[in-house]
């Protein structure tokens, strides 16, 4: 392996190292763990036709002059065969994935995702179904008279204002840019006088990668992380496995850092919310009338349920949500008398599958605690309330 300069050999981790020095040169990155991450990313993309799945890496900012088209400009003079993606029709885009694809790079990628992006269907069906292998998009050739099946597996990048939608980032690294802060300085960089070097390099790292493609797809390394997020790193950290040095420690680093970070900001659907509140709303509670879920519920000030329609969270919707996770209401005898409530017991399961685990919850209170009943003060609810028959809410 020779410098991008073709003058003496360099390893896979110099290489690394060269890819990672010009990219932090131009951009200020958010964090030393998404430095290394842009970095391996860029560098897969030299090795697309070794991996199972073609992790996207997102580009975000909160606002204008974050630094996510200058980060877009450096990912595609240093990146395999950069395909800019912006005014290009859907077919021209599907056309151009092949068994060895381009990296798709896509600027104002909230035009294709945003509330205005009506006509965007075919490009965002692509984005999602060309994470994985062997997902074709299938079309008709009325001329030929026969079904096509057309590639959609291909790396991309995405960048863009706000986040993107859940399909997309959780198959995702994301890197949340930020405006430069007082004191943070980059190197200005020129189309014309800096690209060829660049690019320079990513012909060295092509040349690196792909004389070992058959090693790097056979490669199972041990990954830190689990599920699609494994999906996702593993061809980074293969890369970096491949590269030694300090590379294999550092992806991984990044790989639990940045996957911890994107669960810490990623948005819950209304139902997974709702299971959290329900684990909070219960406390030490056997069982809750219905009326009284929905009012410790809607006590919280910052939580949706106020809003959630124009009545807010009525039991009947409370009722629609829940019985996703075969949770259901039920006749139970309070002491204050029979009413329709939900069991602790029957959210268990579900708060164990679908909710982080709190150590802040406690446990059932043997004797029960003090209830209201809509207009009437009773005292403490069983440890275990009869069930007469299931119901709905």
């Amino acid at each position: 392996m020779t410098t991008p300069d073709g003058d003496c050999p360099l390893s896979g981790a110099a290489l690394l190292d060269a890819l990672h020095q010009a990219l932090t040169r131009y951009v200020i990155l958010p964090s030393a763990h998404a430095a290394d991450a842009v970095t391996l990313w860029i560098a897969a993309t030299h090795a697309q036709p070794a991996w199972a799945h073609a992790p996207r890496l997102v580009i975000r900012g909160p606002e204008k002059r974050c630094g996510k088209s200058r980060l877009l400009d450096v990912t595609e003079a240093t990146c395999h065969d950069p395909f800019i993606t912006v005014n290009s029709s859907p077919a021209a885009v599907y056309r151009s994935i092949t068994d060895d694809p381009p990296t798709l790079l896509v600027d104002e990628a909230d035009t294709i995702f945003g509330a205005k992006a009506e006509g965007n269907e075919d490009l965002r069906g692509l984005l999602n179904a060309g994470h994985q292998r062997n997902r074709p998009a299938k079309r008709y050739d009325a001329a030929l008279n026969r079904v096509e099946s057309i590639p959609t597996f291909a790396m991309a990048a995405l960048a863009g204002i706000g986040a993107m939608p859940d399909t997309i980032e959780d198959r995702a690294v994301v890197v949340r840019m930020r405006r430069r802060g007082p004191g943070e300085t980059v190197a200005p960089f020129r189309h014309r006088r800096d690209r060829p070097a660049l690019r320079r390099l990513a012909a060295a790292l092509n040349r690196w990668l792909r004389a070992d493609l058959h090693t790097l797809e056979e490669a199972e390394p041990p990954m830190p992380v689990e599920d699609r997020a494994a999906d996702t790193w593993e061809p980074l950290v293969i890369v970096a496995d491949h590269a030694g040095g300090h590379w294999p420690e550092r992806a991984r680093a990044a790989a639990v850092a940045m996957t911890a970070e994107a669960d810490d900001n990623q948005q819950q659907s209304p139902r997974l919310r709702l299971l959290a509140d329900c684990r909070t709303a219960f406390g030490a509670d056997t069982a809750l009338p219905t009326a009284v879920l929905l009012e410790r519920l809607k006590a919280d000030p910052e939580a949706p349920w106020n809003d959630y329609g124009p009545n807010g969270l009525t039991a009947m919707k409370l009722g629609a949500l829940l019985r996703e996770y075969d949770i259901r209401s039920a006749n139970i005898r309070f002491p204050g008398g029979q009413a329709k409530g939900y069991r602790r017991a029957d959210f268990l399961d579900a708060w164990a599958r679908y909710c982080p685990p709190d150590d802040t919850i406690p446990e059932p209170a043997a004797e029960g605690t003090v209830l209201t009943l809509p207009g009437a003060a009773v005292p403490a609810v069983p440890a275990v309330p009869t069930q007469v028959s299931p119901g709905t809410a």
